[in-house]
């Protein structure tokens, strides 16, 4: 069965050499979901120290979560179960973006590194829903 893949230019990641070998790691919007989270990772380095088991953690699995559950989507064996996945993903981003408010409103990040996260979630947001609507239209 031949799962639907996102469009567009691909997000550059690091894969194993040679060509991919998990269907994963050929969707757009499993590559842009880890550059997020790197992204993530990279925001919450300054936050403070007493963070650390906090706002800092839950941020990065929230937003490691989001490309931990596309692939994990892929293992399934139809779309529907898949899009499942897809739904949980766009969950743990939401949840992410909310976590970026309070980190917002605690003063942990700027105004402008905020507005970007805020972007770039917007973005992966269109693209998980996306591919979630193609997942529901095909056949099962």
């Amino acid at each position: 069965m031949q799962r639907a893949e996102s469009r567009g230019p691909r997000a550059e990641t690091t894969t194993a050499p040679g060509r991919p070998t998990f269907r994963f790691e050929r969707l757009d919007v499993w590559a842009v979901a880890v550059k997020y989270a790197d992204a993530v990772y990279a925001l919450t380095r300054s936050f403070p120290a007493n963070e650390q088991f906090g706002l800092t953690s839950q941020m990065r699995r929230s937003a490691v979560s989001v490309s931990a559950n596309i692939a994990e989507g892929c293992s399934r064996s139809t779309d529907k179960d898949f899009a499942r996945f897809i739904e949980i993903s766009y969950g743990s981003l939401m949840e992410n973006l909310s976590e970026a408010f309070v980190a917002r409103d605690q003063q942990f990040v700027s105004e402008e590194a905020f507005r970007k996260l805020y972007g770039d979630a917007e973005k992966l947001a269109r693209m998980l829903s996306g591919l979630r609507s193609s997942l529901l239209k095909s056949k099962p």
